[in-house]
């Protein structure tokens, strides 16, 4: 690997990375800084930068720090001041600093993920190759030394496992929708929870999949209600309302969660998935129903009807045994989903980005001794995030109506109470350990001084 020097070869090792959301690019971004030689391969034909807001904690802003974008997310900030609930006919309840909502402290901050997209590529850009409106369709290990032979495509069946034959292959050819066939030596799936190249590798996503009974859509839409830097939550029993609009933005988003068993749909299929948020969420909001509900309910659903960022998709978590195969890895939400409800999978992609590309550049880019360190690194974070995800899933939506009114009495009472920031450190508590469930090792990047050894001890609320 070029630049490093525990890697004899002359020339760089070549990456393809399938998604050029945040996972990807981050990834992309460090590896080109160790010497490899990057194409990111996105089904997107440009660049998506829409979706709702994201947070930064713990581990990954000291990341974003040591990228040098942190200033770039500050920049960029949502900015929030404060979040309210209210009640059907929009009366704020209970109004609290939207950092308590948030569970943010310190340094952490939010960005609307297309923000973060956007830096991303613009720190990347000239670096490395973007091949934008193509996927994978493909991926063959090439067998060492026999470039007659005849093999077989790694396809995710039982009797598959990493054996010698995968790990000896010399690179791999990849073949996609659009372009031509090309060779790499490895290859990494960035892209998502619906992941092409996990489900090429290692098969069908159900495997894979943990639904924690509830579904998401988030949208832009007009600023009809005057937000600035505020959000509105709206609960009935088994489902959220959310309203906000963020510091330079002069659209509004808005934000459905209902409670409900696996449903079956296409995730690319936008009609199917407006069907089912009109039917989770019909007559709430108007006069005639007898569920109540906030009256800008049918507001929010005709704005998502015309969103062109409308997004859909289940609260559901990825878990597997492993996350590479031969000169195959995963990364982000595509290895270790945690899903929204977690508030944390965009720091996991920019720390497993970290992670694998140190890994990467410390095993001079061999891939079988980088993937496990990687796992080794990684596992326990997302297993913490995990478990809340699987907490907070549970806790976004509630059952009863009287449930709703005795949190919206608790968070009445909170800021007049001696001993509101106890509390507000318990609410961020879980979320901040979460954040905090990983010690970043120290990766030397050519022509860049070493930084000290991290700290043997972790924050109180890590341990």
């Amino acid at each position: 690997m070029s630049g490093t020097a525990s890697s004899p070869r002359t020339t760089p090792r070549t990456v393809l990375i399938s998604g050029a959301s945040i996972a990807g690019p981050a990834l992309a971004y460090w590896l080109h800084r160790y010497g490899f030689a990057v194409t990111v391969v996105e089904r997107a034909p440009e660049l998506r930068t829409g979706g709702y807001k994201v947070d930064i904690r713990g581990a990954a802003v000291e990341v974003a720090e040591r990228m040098g974008i942190l200033k770039d997310i500050q920049r960029a900030s949502t900015d929030m001041q404060t979040g309210a609930y209210v009640n059907d006919e929009g009366r704020r309840i209970a109004t609290l600093p939207a950092d308590i909502f948030g569970a943010r402290v310190g340094r952490d901050d939010e960005i609307m993920r297309g923000e973060l997209a956007r830096i991303l590529y613009d720190r990347t850009r000239a670096d490395v190759e973007y091949v934008f409106g193509d996927s994978i369709t493909s991926i063959t290990p090439i067998a060492p030394l026999a470039p007659t032979t005849s093999i077989t495509s790694i396809t995710g069946r039982a009797d598959d496992h990493h054996g010698s034959t995968e790990a000896a292959a010399d690179g791999v050819e990849v073949t996609f929708e659009r372009g031509a066939p090309r060779r790499f030596d490895l290859v990494v799936g960035a892209d998502g929870l619906h992941s092409t190249v996990r489900r090429l590798t290692f098969g069908p996503e159900e495997q894979f999949v943990r639904h924690l009974g509830a579904y998401i859509s988030a949208f832009s839409m007009p600023n009809e209600l005057g937000l600035h830097r505020e959000e509105l939550y709206h609960a009935v029993p088994g489902k959220l309302i959310c309203a906000y609009s963020s510091a330079g933005d002069p659209a509004a988003k808005g934000l459905l969660v209902f409670r409900s068993p696996r449903l079956t749909y296409d995730h690319r299929d936008t009609a199917q998935q407006l069907a089912l948020v009109e039917k989770a969420f019909d007559g709430i909001g108007t006069e005639s129903s007898a569920a109540g509900g906030w009256r800008e309910v049918p507001r929010l659903l005709e704005a998502a009807h015309k969103a062109s960022d409308f997004y859909f998709d289940g609260m559901q978590l990825i878990e597997m045994d492993r996350w590479s195969r031969g000169r195959v890895v995963l990364l982000g939400d595509a290895a270790h989903c945690a899903s929204p409800a977690s508030g944390q999978g965009t720091g996991m992609a920019l720390v497993g980005a970290y992670v694998l590309a140190g890994e990467l550049a410390a095993a001079g880019g061999e891939p079988e001794q980088a993937f496990a360190r990687y796992e080794e690194q990684m596992r326990g974070y997302a297993e913490v995030n995990h478990a809340l995800a699987r907490k907070f899933a549970q806790e976004m939506t509630v059952d009863t109506r009287r449930q709703i009114r005795f949190r919206h009495l608790m968070m009445r009472i909170l800021p007049h109470m001696p001993w509101k920031n106890l509390v507000a450190k318990k609410i961020a508590e879980d979320v901040q350990r979460g954040a905090h469930a990983i010690t970043l090792k120290d990766y030397p990047v050519p022509g860049r001084a070493a930084r000290p050894a991290p700290a043997a001890a972790r924050p109180a609320y890590a341990a």
